[in-house]
């Protein structure tokens, strides 16, 4: 691997089951490239997202994660190098803004008892705060949060560390349209303000992709079916293959949409 690589994905398969989730599958995604996994419901892609996480080995082929091949690191100390925003976060108590930001640091999904941040590391939470605009008075409490303020909050949650990868899984389900444009104009942003830092993105709405998105995979029966510069990607023909339907793909002032062919 060179330098530049973020994620290595080589021959991969992933069994659960008995049932073969993901099948020779290689991905490389490289420093500032910002990837977008698009498919049908049950194609893998969240499968794969959580192999590039580190939260799962593979059954069959190798995953170098920033340098670090999984089952020969320490996972949980990989992880606190990775942003992962999963809008399913399984937080159960009423914590605040700053308390579900500051989890970033412990890489915990429940604030850690006894357990106190450095003054820099409430600094840090407070400007990420203010960047994802959840840093107001009147900010709910997790479990009165809409989905806007739980996704910005979580991505908040993300950064804590700066890390050169950040993962999102279907950040945009549950919002409404406004909401939805709000985050991905967030997620552009962050691009811009962290130009390092290279993205994976879960979706299977082309409407749901930001501006900046570089590459794209067509994911389909757990194995790739085409990778590489969006435009190159995310054609009529390729997607309507991926999704065995007759699709038309059409980018207007930056974004994607799609409507029956």
């Amino acid at each position: 691997m060179t330098g530049d690589v973020v994620l290595d994905v080589r021959g991969v398969d992933f069994a659960r089951d008995g049932r073969l989730l993901l099948d020779a599958v290689d991905l490389t995604v490289r420093r500032r490239e910002h990837w977008a996994l698009i498919g049908p419901n049950g194609a893998g892609k969240t499968t794969l997202l959580n192999l590039c996480g580190a939260v799962n080995h593979p059954t069959r082929g190798t995953v170098h994660v920033l340098g670090h091949q999984l089952g020969r690191v320490d996972m949980r100390e990989l992880r606190r190098d990775i942003g992962f925003v999963n809008p399913r976060h399984p937080l159960r108590s009423d914590l605040g803004v700053e308390d579900i930001v500051l989890t970033g640091v412990t890489g915990t999904i429940e604030t850690v008892p006894r357990w106190t941040p450095t003054d820099d590391e409430r600094h840090r939470a407070r400007q990420l705060m203010k960047m994802l605009g959840v840093d107001v008075p009147t900010s709910p409490r997790w479990l009165t949060m809409s989905q806007g303020e739980r996704g910005r909050t979580l991505i908040a949650r993300a950064l804590m560390h700066d890390p050169p990868l950040l993962l999102l899984d279907e950040p945009s389900t549950g919002l409404d349209v406004a909401a939805r444009e709000q985050l991905l104009e967030t997620l552009d942003d962050i691009r811009g303000t962290l130009p390092d830092t290279s993205t994976v993105m879960v979706t299977h709405h082309f409407e749901e992709l930001p501006r900046t998105t570089t590459h794209a995979a067509l994911v389909r029966g757990g194995r790739i079916m085409a990778s590489g510069p969006v435009d190159d990607v995310l054609t009529t023909s390729l997607v309507s293959d991926c999704f065995d339907h007759p699709i038309r793909i059409v980018r207007s002032n930056g974004r994607w949409a799609a409507t029956a062919g």
